[in-house]
């Protein structure tokens, strides 16, 4: 469920206020939208609540047409019904009666110039974004190679100096040390910085830095898929760390999994060159080739006698 003002709502999706309080709060549970012809017509067997209704011409007429008493009596049970706000589209008018009981039931009513289709088209990429969970976390967040890359990690452990040493070979910012989460679809997670730090970097010993002004407009990206997680932790002795990528970790946020890397920390490793490098792996696993997939099919034949049958200049099998 996600609250918003009348105004907010109008201002969003350029809408002008027929009869509300544009103070007064809506309550958006569903993109789902409803073109109440049913309704108007006496049957709510089926009524979805929480939806936003939408009118257009074919409904305006059907009302228009119908005496005075069809038109209280239906949309008096109607806008008694639970829904946000009533859109008339092309900018019609309703019935003197039925704006009247809108007015008694306290139901915002609110007018758009576009057509229907055109309306509902963007009504529900805006519900969507509006009502989608959203989380805030830890990291740094770039865009290399075209793949989102969330940094993760304890303070201090280098997101931030390998994201400037990413910066500096070309590649985008989307935020430092603290990300935005929004949950776009069933299986795609975006992320984007707050407001008060966009664009901006902590380095310990400089301090607040402007990577726009420094770097140029090429250096930062207002929004980033979230696509892969590098998770940085200070090297240890004693763990076994994975050396050939078979196994899959996986990072849960906001009810999705994103694909994890552990990368361990230590004096003389280049993390920009190693995040390069897992950019572009995550890359070609996408297209459906796998290194250590390939290396373990070669020690299969190998194994089996068919060693002779090896060629690894066969890309035949590659997808790029």
């Amino acid at each position: 469920m996600h609250t918003i003002t009348v105004e907010e709502f109008c201002k969003g999706m350029g809408l002008s206020v027929v009869s509300a309080d544009e103070g007064a709060e809506m309550q958006i549970t569903s993109s789902d939208i409803n073109r109440p012809g049913l309704e108007m017509a006496g049957y709510f067997e089926y009524f979805a609540p929480g939806r936003v209704q939408v009118v257009g011409r074919s409904e305006i007429a059907y009302l228009t047409s119908r005496s005075t008493a069809h038109q209280i009596k239906y949309m008096e049970t109607y806008f008694n019904k639970e829904f946000p706000c009533l859109i008339v589209c092309r900018g019609l008018d309703l019935p003197e009666d039925v704006l009247a009981l809108a007015v008694a039931a306290k139901k915002p009513v609110l007018s758009s110039q576009q057509s229907t289709t055109q309306l509902v088209h963007r009504l529900i990429g805006y519900i969507d974004n509006l009502i989608a969970p959203r989380g805030t976390i830890h990291g740094v967040l770039m865009d290399i190679y075209g793949v989102g890359i969330l940094f993760t990690g304890e303070s201090g452990i280098g997101k931030s100096e390998t994201a400037l040493e990413l910066i500096k070979r070309g590649h985008r910012l989307v935020s430092d040390d603290a990300v935005e989460l929004c949950r776009v679809a069933d299986n795609r997670l975006t992320g984007e910085s707050p407001k008060l730090i966009r664009y901006l970097m902590e380095m310990r010993g400089i301090g607040i830095i402007d990577v726009r002004s420094m770097y140029g407009v090429g250096s930062v990206i207002r929004q980033k898929s979230i696509d892969l997680v590098i998770k940085m932790e200070r090297w240890d002795d004693d763990k076994v760390y994975d050396r050939l990528g078979i196994s899959e970790e996986y990072e849960e946020m906001l009810g999705i999994k994103i694909p994890r890397i552990t990368v361990p920390v230590a004096p003389g490793r280049n993390l920009a060159i190693i995040a390069e490098v897992a950019a572009r792996n995550f890359r070609l696993k996408a297209q459906g080739y796998n290194a250590a997939k390939e290396l373990d099919r070669r020690m299969e034949m190998m194994m089996s006698g068919r060693a002779e049958e090896l060629d690894p200049d066969d890309v035949s099998g590659m997808h790029f």
